[in-house]
């Protein structure tokens, strides 16, 4: 216990010398003051290494930018185009009471808006995030939706200029950062800015097609306000004499499933039905038409031999994978002490150069399937839809505005309360 009441002691000291060095300079305000209290004080001087100057130094710029933002002054009424687009959003929060923001900023959005009111944006946001966390929750976990980009320096101009506010502004609280289905050349540029990027190792590329086999986020019908996108089998009313089939042409087929509940009715299947091409054999074949598959596109000889049997005929397909010549049996039995096998080289001491410069894919691999898994708990968060008034319900006043949701319950309480009267 002697060694963790030094080691709390030695903190507040450092503490407070941060705060003699910031008044030294210039006399706090109120507003000031109740900002930087021990834990703020505390992130800065992590993020500078324990250094009390330099972390003061920072703290002070950060307190002059905060007054030339207006950061006390944001309001949810200046944004109210953006809250109804959800361009910028607290989704929720995450295991770890982690509030997750969400960023589906397009690529005309700074044509027509000034940077200014893009700081002033993510500013918002970050602050309302800050707002929703508990008591010992201090980070926050970003989404960026850059599908909306088709210039990836276009998009590299914008995650920049976030990354460098958080990390000057807000040190300690990034958690993790995604980038979300990037153009094309995006990695490229990464590659190249990512060492001169403080926070590029908390910041991870991924992409939402690695996602689409997974069915645990793909139900609509957990989201009320989604269902919607569903297919209504009971909004359809099919008279007993339409028919529900293929319609095909010349090259393709396109049929319509009977299921009314799937979201996707109908496929696509390259079926040839014409019959000027190629003529019917069989009577039984003469409405249908031969189908047109990668199987029999070609030759059968070339075929495997599942793909040649039947799909519910397993003893061909055992079959098939045995010669119908047999083998002639061996009558000669080796030795395996008269083997030779190749003897392996010993590792020589000059090596090739080629060597040091020699990436390990196992590692890169290794990598790819860590971003993987790391943005599965967010996925869900990425791909629920946006509710403007479930947003506007976490801001506290004065983010809020001037508009303020009542919950029911205090509105039957205020009711109840004047009915006595």
């Amino acid at each position: 216990m002697g060694k963790k009441d030094h080691q709390v002691q030695k903190e507040k000291d450092r503490v407070q010398s941060v705060l003699q060095l910031l008044k030294k300079q210039a006399p706090l305000t109120v507003k000031q003051e109740k900002y930087c209290n021990s834990a703020c004080v505390e992130r800065f001087l992590k993020a500078k290494g324990d250094s009390a100057k330099k972390a003061a130094k920072q703290l002070r710029n950060c307190l002059a930018w905060r007054d030339s933002t207006g950061t006390d002054n944001l309001i949810a009424d200046e944004f109210s185009a953006e809250l109804a687009e959800g361009v910028a959003y607290v989704a929720g929060h995450d295991d770890e009471l982690r509030p997750v923001m969400i960023f589906r900023i397009k690529q005309d959005y700074q044509k027509f808006h000034s940077q200014k009111l893009f700081t002033r944006l993510l500013v918002f946001t970050l602050e309302v995030a800050i707002q929703t966390m508990a008591k010992n929750v201090e980070q926050f976990v970003l989404l960026f939706d850059a599908s909306f980009f088709r210039s990836a320096s276009a998009f590299m101009n914008m995650l920049l200029a976030t990354l460098k506010i958080i990390a000057d502004y807000y040190p300690g609280r990034l958690h993790k950062a995604f980038v979300i289905d990037p153009p094309s050349l995006f990695s490229y540029l990464w590659k190249g800015m990512k060492p001169f990027v403080e926070l590029s190792p908390l910041t991870m590329v991924v992409s939402s097609l690695d996602y689409e086999e997974s069915l645990e986020f793909n139900d609509l019908t957990l989201y009320p306000r989604a269902a919607s996108l569903r297919f209504d089998s009971s909004s359809v009313s099919v008279p007993s004499s339409a028919k529900l089939g293929s319609c095909s042409s010349s090259r393709f087929s396109f049929t319509v499933s009977h299921h009314f509940d799937s979201l996707k009715p109908w496929y696509l299947s390259f079926t040839d039905t014409s019959a000027s091409k190629v003529g019917p054999t069989n009577p039984s074949q003469a409405f249908s038409g031969p189908a047109i598959s990668p199987l029999n596109a070609r030759s059968y000889s070339f075929a495997s031999p599942v793909a040649r049997a039947p799909r519910n005929n397993i003893d061909v397909v055992r079959k098939g994978f045995f010669p119908s010549t047999p083998m002639p049996q061996k009558t000669q039995k080796l030795d395996a002490s008269m083997v030779h096998h190749p003897r392996t080289p010993k590792p020589s001491f000059l090596r090739s150069p080629a060597l040091f410069f020699r990436r390990d894919h196992a590692c890169q691999v290794s990598r790819v399937d860590k971003s993987r898994e790391s943005f599965v708990p967010f996925l869900k968060f990425y791909r629920r839809p946006y509710d403007e008034m479930i947003y506007r319900s976490k801001m506290r006043p004065p983010l809020g505005g001037l508009i303020s949701i009542v919950s029911p319950q205090l509105r039957r309480r205020h009711m109840s309360i004047s009915q006595r009267f």
